[in-house]
């Protein structure tokens, strides 16, 4: 990656989204959160894929916090709930009440997808996690990538690590939830780790050339 210093807000609240992508991303970028920017309202997101989502959280939070701006959309995909939870994942169990923890609302996400899946047998619970990534600056779109990761929904939770619906995605070829994997496992092979590597000489050559 460029040496050139640049500042890049990754537009999310989530810690554990922030972690992963300073991890792959890298040197020679100063990746700031959104609680090092002055605060903005939060961009709704209320498009019906995750590109869309993506595109307009990179560019919303960009044009208000005046900086190049990396915002992911990701997801849960599930073949027998056709396609839920979707771009829904993080409030598929509902919107998140005041005072709630991010690790109950992924309780309550787990639960109501394994509720929905009661009876469905294991060959058909393929599923697959999906992040769209853009980076944007105040005024346009300057670079969008899409990672996935197959696997199956287990029927239960597995594993401690991880975040979101990782208890109960099973990665066949790993005999392991992505809940068992340590960071640097699962960032070897996660749909955002897989984005995120489209997405690195994209940035390279974007901040070469200025």
């Amino acid at each position: 990656m460029s040496e050139k210093n640049k500042e890049i807000l990754v537009a999310t609240t989530n810690p554990g989204k922030i972690a992963e992508l300073r991890a792959l991303l890298g040197a020679g970028v100063r990746w700031l959160g959104l609680a090092d920017v002055e605060q903005t309202d939060e961009i709704e997101e209320d498009g019906s894929t995750f590109a869309e989502n993506a595109r307009k959280k990179a560019l919303g939070y960009a044009k208000a916090a005046g900086i190049l701006t990396i915002a992911d959309d990701s997801g849960l995909v599930v073949d027998a709930l056709d396609g839920a939870p979707g771009v829904k994942s993080a409030r598929f169990s509902g919107d998140k009440l005041e005072g709630d923890k991010r690790t109950l609302i992924d309780h309550r996400n787990i639960a109501k997808v394994l509720e929905l899946l009661q009876g469905v047998p294991d060959e058909q619970r393929t599923a697959r996690f999906v992040c769209r990534l853009c980076l944007a600056s105040p005024k346009r779109v300057l670079i969008e990538t899409e990672g996935t990761l197959e696997g199956r929904i287990t029927d239960q939770e597995i594993g401690k690590n991880g975040f979101g619906y990782d208890p109960i995605f099973f990665v066949p070829h790993l005999g392991k939830t992505v809940a068992q994997l340590t960071s640097e496992q699962k960032n070897a092979i996660s749909h955002r780790g897989n984005a995120i590597r489209r997405f690195i000489p994209l940035l390279d050559e974007l901040l070469r050339n200025g």
